[in-house]
């Protein structure tokens, strides 16, 4: 009998112990989904394709960063001629963002291009050791922008 109580009271120990860590497993799982885009990236190639022609939108004077948190994003670019030049550019934007199961989308609440704010843009994401690769569409009806894109990161 002294036997049965013992090892009842051990099942019941068990048992609860499993109850709590089931729920911290699914937390982990998520954390660690995220956790995936969380860093720096810099951009080290894109491509933009639109209805009739591919190009690489990558210039070689120009860099750009993602910088993705557990909530929101950014993104920087600018021409490493320091705006000395013809070539000047200075992009800066970002936002909300949600990434599940491979869907990644952009809540774009701030750019320096003001009439893209506001916008929302769903791609396809995915990492793989330190390369993230983003793909999908970018429409933005009133701008008459409506092309595809490909772009990979690599981690800093």
């Amino acid at each position: 009998m002294q036997l049965l109580k013992l090892s009842n009271a051990i099942i019941s120990k068990s048992y609860h112990k499993l109850l709590l860590a089931i729920p911290m497993l699914f937390l982990n799982c998520n954390t660690q989904k995220e956790q995936g885009l969380v860093g720096t990236w810099e951009l080290i190639s894109a491509k933009t394709i639109t209805k009739d022609s591919v190009f690489s939108s990558v210039r070689v004077n120009e860099r750009m960063i993602k910088i993705l948190n557990e909530s929101h994003f950014s993104f920087l670019r600018h021409d490493t001629n320091k705006g000395k030049d013809s070539t000047a550019v200075y992009v800066a934007g970002g936002g909300r963002y949600s990434y599940k199961n491979g869907v990644y989308i952009e809540y774009l609440d701030y750019l320096n291009f003001r009439e893209w704010e506001g916008k929302v843009f769903e791609f396809k994401a995915s990492v793989k050791n330190d390369t993230l690769t983003i793909t999908g569409t970018e429409e933005v009806e009133e701008l008459g922008v409506n092309h595809q894109i490909i772009e990979v990161y690599k981690k800093l």
